[in-house]
């Protein structure tokens, strides 16, 4: 398994394709599976927060979900061949769990976001299971409380679910660091963190048109958007110039 460095967050050199087959194999042999998809806040936040760092590392597959990660890569001469957003992944995960009646648990959002995000992609691909779905909003690791009663409860509904996929959308950081503690405990094989996809197939928040999505620029729709997030975008320019500053350093 061919992989990248940057800024000492490693990536996994694969395109959308090998990504699914990679995920897929790994549920046909009934294995467990973590998917973590870092972009460029994540990488930044990754060079600060050890814990993070060391869960990235511990992840099966690590695709680059943002166009910042592929510039960067391009910058250090080691050029991934294109994006692999966690939503067109989970996705084409969803298209695969449709085409072979897999199930799926949906965990994630305000009370309703999951449920209705299910509705929605069941009505889309009639062929798939949910196995379950529940809200974000449980005291536990995730909120600096770990082992909390309400956790505990969480962790034995996905466990009785027993899916073959769980998408976990506690966002960034939070979702990795509940499926890293808890994975061996957990029943399923595919574990991914969806961040903000869930809103998305719930159908309250709106994807950025294609032509966003095809310029890597889906960041500039959401600031248009919601330009209190101006403060999370400088991650971007933030991790560009880390990548030039290491690059250029003698060895």
């Amino acid at each position: 398994m061919q992989k990248i460095q940057i800024l000492g967050v490693p990536i996994d050199k694969v395109d959308m394709k090998e990504a699914v087959k990679r995920a897929t194999d790994a549920i046909e042999h009934n294995k467990k599976y973590f998917i973590v998809t870092p972009n460029s806040e994540i990488v930044v936040e990754a060079n600060k927060n050890k814990e993070l760092l060391n869960i990235i590392k511990s992840a099966d597959l690590v695709v680059p979900d943002g166009i910042g990660i592929v510039i960067g890569s391009k910058i250090i001469g080691q050029p991934l061949s294109e994006r692999v957003t966690g939503i067109d992944l989970m996705e084409q995960l969803l298209i695969y769990a449709n085409q072979n009646s897999k199930s799926i648990y949906l965990i994630g959002g305000r009370e309703g976001i999951a449920f209705d995000a299910a509705l929605n992609i069941k009505k889309k691909y009639p062929n798939i299971k949910i196995a379950g779905t529940h809200h974000g909003y449980f005291r536990g690791i995730h909120t600096g409380k770990p082992g909390h009663r309400e956790e505990e409860e969480v962790i034995e509904h996905i466990t009785k679910a027993d899916a073959d996929m769980v998408f976990v959308a506690l966002g960034a950081l939070k979702q990795e660091k509940f499926i890293s503690a808890y994975l061996q405990r957990l029943s399923g094989r595919l574990f991914m963190g969806v961040g903000g996809s869930l809103d998305v197939y719930s159908g309250i928040v709106q994807r950025a048109p294609q032509i966003y999505q095809n310029l890597g620029i889906e960041w500039l729709y959401r600031l248009i958007k919601e330009p209190f997030r101006i403060k999370r975008m400088m991650s971007l320019p933030v991790f560009l110039i880390n990548v030039i500053i290491k690059k250029e350093k003698p060895m």
